[in-house]
């Protein structure tokens, strides 16, 4: 039974390659005939070969121009994670809360989210003028620290004890809110998260989760 006084764990999840199966920056970057470019520098940023707010900009200014629409064209596009669903639902129903944090986009992420009922998400806001894309960012980069200070805050809110939180993530992005987490699971994992998360899942498979979490 879900008890909404007292919060069992926090599960935070990254975005892209995790809670769906694409990189939204290439979604957008198909609208503008710059998928591989794009690609290529979201490569080595993973790598941990570029620093997250460098690669950001670096990719963000290859949408200027693209028309608002994009992004409802973007979302339709987007495919959740085989398990997604069925995950989210268990942790709700065992008295959890669900979170998503992400070096994309608000725009995308909000309606996902309300999609996947998520309890809190946090993402980068794209600057739109005269229903245009800038290629910018406005407001503070969600970066490697801001996603684990995502996290910590989330808990501190519920009353939660940092053990009592997961962290679910693949990139080098996410490395500092698995640090942090009370238990880090690597998903889709790239080389550096493999070294450091507590749990691999080997499966495309975010159900696998739910027995790993004891739900």
């Amino acid at each position: 039974m879900t008890s909404t006084s007292h919060c069992r764990m926090l599960v935070v999840f990254d975005v892209d390659s995790t809670l769906i199966e694409d990189e939204v920056i290439e979604l957008l970057a198909d609208c503008a005939g710059k998928r591989a470019e794009v690609a290529e520098v979201t490569d080595r940023a993973m790598r941990g070969e570029l620093d997250f707010t460098g690669s950001l900009k670096a990719r963000v200014i290859n949408l200027a121009g693209l028309p608002e629409s994009v992004i409802q064209e973007s979302l339709s596009k987007i495919t959740i994670t085989k398990g997604a669903r069925e995950l989210i639902a268990a942790i709700h129903s065992a008295g959890g809360k669900v979170a998503a944090v992400s070096g994309g986009f608000t725009q995308l992420l909000e309606p996902l989210a309300k999609e996947l009922k998520l309890d809190y998400y946090r993402a980068n806001q794209l600057e739109i003028i005269d229903g245009k894309l800038t290629g910018q960012v406005t407001g503070p980069i969600i970066d490697k620290p801001a996603k684990a200070d995502a996290l910590t805050q989330w808990a501190t809110e519920l009353g939660l004890s940092i053990k009592n939180t997961v962290a679910v993530g693949d990139g080098a992005n996410d490395l500092d809110m698995m640090q942090v987490a009370g238990l880090s699971i690597g998903f889709n994992a790239k080389p550096r998260v493999r070294q450091s998360a507590d749990v691999l899942i080997a499966e495309n498979d975010l159900s696998e989760v739910i027995g790993l979490l004891g739900l």
